[in-house]
């Protein structure tokens, strides 16, 4: 039996490698990508361009899906503001969420990030939280939510703005290696990807995926 997915994130570094994996899947049929801008168009992946400040429901020509990928985010210096930060990482993934519900969805992964806690006193990682507990409130059958450290990746293929965080920690995590608790070493957006990947179309309640158990999965 096949599977038709949404995904939402694609030009993203763990979306692009979710999308990635997903083209190589020959149990998925058909990948639904939600963007702001329109992505190259295959047989099997199809690109809408969408408004997630105003999405009641998933573009005209998708009938049904089976899972939904959300890896929408962003930076607070990037977006400018936090309420312009929260637009995207909750408020955009959770309307995506709700739609592909109506949608018929009945499993979904989401990328959040280390220490995502509603209670966390850090805005981020609160907002992140608060993500997690709403999309967890929803009729999903299975909800896999990964928590990377930071990521490794290419940002500048992307056409991304390079997060020195990032750099800094991979550096730290190649130079300390096995002295580092592995929920604090950089973990690879592929790695990551995997994680969704293998979780999602099995998935059955909640399940939160650490940092470390993420490394070289799949």
């Amino acid at each position: 039996m096949t599977r038709i997915v949404a995904l939402a994130g694609a030009s993203g570094l763990v979306g692009r490698e979710i999308l990635r994996g997903l083209v190589a899947d020959p149990s998925v049929s058909a990948i639904h990508v939600l963007g702001r801008r329109a992505l190259e168009t295959t047989p099997k992946v199809v690109s809408h361009v969408v408004d997630f400040r105003s999405l009641p429901a998933l573009p005209d020509g998708i009938n049904a899906v089976d899972e939904v990928y959300l890896a929408l985010g962003t930076t607070i210096k990037v977006a400018g503001s936090q309420q312009a930060f929260r637009a995207v990482d909750l408020d955009a993934n959770l309307a995506v969420a709700r739609a592909a519900i109506s949608a018929g969805a009945r499993r979904a992964g989401l990328v959040s990030a280390m220490g995502a806690s509603a209670k966390s006193g850090i805005f981020y990682s609160r907002t992140k939280g608060e993500l997690e507990d709403a999309l967890t409130a929803l009729a999903f059958e299975g909800l896999v939510i990964a928590r990377p450290s930071m990521l490794a990746g290419d940002r500048g293929s992307l056409g991304q703005p390079v997060r020195p965080g990032e750099g800094y920690a991979l550096t730290v995590s190649r130079l300390l290696g096995p002295l580092i608790p592995k929920n604090y070493r950089s973990v690879a957006a592929a790695d990551v990807a995997n994680a969704l990947l293998m979780r999602v179309p099995v998935a059955r309640g909640r399940e939160v995926v650490l940092s470390g158990d993420m490394q070289h999965s799949g």
